[in-house]
């Protein structure tokens, strides 16, 4: 595929892994899995399930911009949490970042995510 295009920036965690933050194709842009790190110490944010909720925006955040998009942009969001019982604080905190229309998203309860934590989010932008 001629027009794709990987997306990388520092104001977002350097892949930990086989991937890269983002990848451009077309007019889309496939955000990776963001887990709440820190960019500058790769490592866990400090604090509550909130705090490390908005890393993960901010994160999101970062590639989007470095895609040349906003979390506006965003038509698909996939969110992973270790204890759905958090759904709540998600909610509003992801308020906070999006205003409506809000993207389609999927809230998923799973086993384990990478480095202990306890939320990965994953998205799909459309440049306009």
């Amino acid at each position: 595929m001629t027009n794709k295009s990987v997306i990388q920036t520092e104001n977002a965690p350097q892949a930990i892994g086989t991937y890269s933050q983002a990848v451009k194709a077309g007019d889309t842009v496939y955000l990776s899995g963001q887990i709440p790190l820190v960019p500058q110490t790769m490592e866990v944010v400090a604090g509550d399930f909130a705090a490390k909720t908005r890393q993960v925006f901010e994160n999101l955040k970062a590639v989007c911009e470095a895609s040349g998009g906003e979390l506006k942009d965003i038509v698909k969001l996939n969110i992973y949490m270790t204890d759905l019982s958090n759904f709540a604080t998600v909610n509003e905190i992801m308020a906070t970042y999006f205003q409506e229309p809000y993207p389609a998203r999927a809230a998923v309860g799973v086993a384990a995510l990478p480095k202990g934590v306890p939320i990965e989010m994953e998205a799909v932008m459309v440049l306009s």
